[in-house]
C-alpha cells in the first residue's frame, strides 16, 4: 500500500512536472521530475529495461528530506519518468531514504536496498544521524518496505565501525549469493568499504573490510561500487574532506577508482592502481551495472556539492546525470566513452581534415548546443606549439574553454564566462599523457553541460554550463601552428517521444 507521503510526492511530480518544458532541459540527460536530484541509486537492468533511480527531493530546488526518484530506458539515452519509488515514511528513515543499490530477486521482483537515517540529538545536545540499511521489494513501480527493517545496523558493523557513517549499499547478485558493497567510517576517522552477503536478499552477514582510506584519501567513503572488468577488480568510491595531491586529486569531495586483484576466499582486495575517476568540475557518486550484453556502464551526478548554491534563476529542476559510459581497464587504467547508443542519435555530420590553425578560426557547420564533436591536434612544422584552445558556448560575452598545453602535458577546462554569477570554482587543470603533442578530444555538449573525454577514453572531464542557449558558436585557436581534423555531429531527438 502506498503510504501518504509517498503518495503525496507522487501527486506533486505529477501536477508540476509537465510543466516544465522539454526546453528547459537537457536534450538527453538524466534529471528529475521536478525539483532537486542527487546520487545515482539503483542503476541496474530489471526484466529487460535499465532503471536509474536518485536522491530525491521534490519540492524545491534545495537539498531536502531524501526520497527516490525513478528514471528508466531502454537505450541510457531516452529517458521515461516513473512515480517517486521511495519516501521518507518510517521510523527507521524518517530523515531521509539515502543511497543504494538494486537487484532482480530469483521471484522475478526488484529488492532495493538503501540507507535509512534517523535523526536526533545526541547527549551534548547536537543533531547526529543514526544510519542502518533498509530493503524495499517491488514489481518495477510499486515497492513494500520489509517489515524486519533495518537488515543491517549497528551490531553488523566491525570493531570500531560508526553507526552514523554507514550508508550506500551497493548490491548485487552472483548465482544464488546476493553481495553487498556498504561506506563507513573507520575508528581512525577515515573511510572504509565492507563487504555483506546473504543468501536470500534479506538477512545479511559481515563478510569482511573490502579497503581503508587510512586517512590518505579523504575521509569517510561514500557510494562504493565493486566490480570485476577485464581481468582486474575495480573498487569505486567517493570520498569526503579529500585533500588535493597534484593534479590528480581535488580538495573536498572528490572520486576514487582503485584497481587491483580480488581473491575472495583468501586475502581479498589487493590494490594496485589508484586513479580519479573524473577529471572536470562536476562528477560524484558513479554508480555502474553490468548490461546484458556484457558491458560495465557507468552513470554519476553531474554535480559537485560544493558548487550546488550556483543555480539558474528560477530553475524548477537542478541536478543531472553524467552521460552514461561504457568502462574497460587497460594498463591498470581506467578508461571510459560514451555508451555506444548516442551513435543512434548523430546527425548532419561535417567534417574537416588537416585543417592549419595559427590564430583563432570557425569552420563552417561547426556550432551547436546539443551536439558530439571529435577533436584531433597535431604538431606542424618543427617548433612545438605552445597551447591549443577550443572555445564552445560562445557568443560576444559566454565561452567554456578547453586548452591543451604540450608542455606540461596539462588539460584545462575554464568555465569563468560560462555565465554563472557566482564565486564558485570555475576551473579545473588535470595531467594527460604525452603524445609527441598530439591530442584526441571528444566532446559532448548539452544544453547544460560539457563532457570531455581524452585520447580515446583514457581521461574524461565533466562541468555543467548554464550558458544562455543562444550562445551556440564554437572556435579554435593556436599558440603556434598545429594542424586540425574535426569530426562533428548534431545530436537530434524527437521532442515529442522524449521524457527529459
Amino acid at each position: 500500500m502506498t503510504s501518504e507521503p509517498l503518495q503525496k510526492a507522487r501527486d506533486f511530480e505529477a501536477q508540476y512536472g509537465p510543466h516544465i518544458p522539454d526546453s528547459e532541459r537537457p536534450a538527453f540527460h538524466a534529471t528529475p521530475t521536478i525539483g532537486w536530484m542527487n546520487d545515482p541509486n539503483g542503476f541496474s537492468f530489471y526484466k529487460g529495461e535499465c532503471h536509474l533511480f536518485y536522491q530525491y527531493h521534490p519540492y524545491s530546488n534545495e537539498w531536502g528530506p531524501m526520497h527516490w526518484g525513478h528514471l528508466k530506458t531502454r537505450d541510457f539515452i531516452r529517458w521515461e519518468r516513473l512515480p517517486a519509488a521511495l519516501a521518507p515514511d518510517r521510523d527507521y528513515d524518517a530523515a531521509g531514504c539515502f543511497s543504494g543499490g538494486a537487484v532482480e530477486l530469483p521471484d522475478g521482483r526488484q529488492l532495493l536496498m538503501y540507507t535509512g537515517v534517523q535523526r536526533s540529538h545526541n547527549a551534548e545536545g547536537f543533531l547526529q544521524d543514526v544510519q542502518t540499511q533498509c530493503v524495499a521489494i517491488g514489481d518495477g513501480i510499486d515497492y513494500e518496505k520489509l517489515l524486519d527493517n533495518p537488515v543491517l545496523g549497528g551490531k553488523d558493523l566491525p570493531r570500531g565501525g560508526s553507526t552514523i557513517d554507514f550508508r550506500d549499499p551497493k548490491v548485487w547478485r552472483e548465482g544464488d549469493t546476493f553481495y553487498a558493497a556498504i561506506g563507513n567510517r573507520t575508528a581512525d576517522d577515515s573511510g572504509a568499504v565492507l563487504l555483506y552477503r546473504s543468501g536470500d536478499g534479506l538477512k545479511w552477514e559481515f563478510v569482511r573490510t573490502l579497503d581503508r582510506c587510512h586517512n590518505q584519501y579523504g575521509k569517510m567513503w561514500e557510494c562504493p561500487d565493486f566490480f570485476p572488468l577485464d581481468g582486474k577488480q575495480v573498487l569505486m568510491t567517493s570520498p569526503q574532506e579529500m585533500n588535493p595531491v597534484g593534479l590528480e586529486f581535488h580538495a573536498g569531495n572528490g572520486t576514487v577508482c582503485l584497481i587491483g586483484d580480488y581473491e575472495p576466499e583468501g586475502k581479498g582486495f589487493l590494490r594496485q592502481y589508484v586513479q580519479a575517476i573524473d577529471y572536470g568540475l562536476d562528477f560524484y557518486a558513479p554508480q555502474t551495472l553490468l548490461a546484458p550484453d556484457g558491458r560495465r556502464v557507468m552513470v554519476a551526478w553531474m554535480q559537485n556539492w560544493g558548487t550546488v548554491g550556483a543555480k539558474p534563476y528560477h530553475c524548477r529542476w537542478f541536478g543531472q546525470m553524467t552521460l552514461p559510459r561504457e568502462l574497460a581497464v587497460k594498463s591498470g587504467r581506467l578508461y571510459q566513452n560514451p555508451v555506444r547508443e548516442l551513435e543512434n542519435y548523430r546527425s548532419c555530420c561535417v567534417m574537416h581534415s588537416n585543417i592549419p590553425v595559427s590564430g583563432e578560426v570557425n569552420l563552417p557547420g561547426v556550432q551547436g548546443r546539443v551536439l558530439d564533436m571529435t577533436v584531433t591536434v597535431r604538431p606542424t612544422g618543427g617548433e612545438m606549439y605552445r597551447w591549443f584552445r577550443i572555445r564552445v558556448a560562445k557568443d560576444g560575452e559566454h565561452e567554456t574553454i578547453i586548452r591543451y598545453r604540450p608542455s606540461d602535458g596539462t588539460l584545462k577546462i575554464d568555465r569563468t564566462r560560462s555565465g554563472l554569477p557566482h564565486d564558485i570554482v570555475h576551473t579545473r587543470s588535470f595531467l594527460v599523457r604525452y603524445r609527441e603533442g598530439e591530442i584526441k578530444l571528444r566532446i559532448i555538449l548539452d544544453r547544460f553541460s560539457v563532457e570531455v573525454f581524452v585520447n580515446d577514453g583514457e581521461q574524461a572531464a565533466s562541468a555543467v554550463v548554464y550558458t544562455r542557449q543562444e550562445a551556440a558558436a564554437i572556435t579554435f585557436e593556436a599558440g603556434g601552428s598545429v594542424l586540425m581534423d574535426v569530426e562533428k555531429y548534431d545530436l537530434t531527438f524527437d521532442e515529442q517521444e522524449m521524457e527529459g
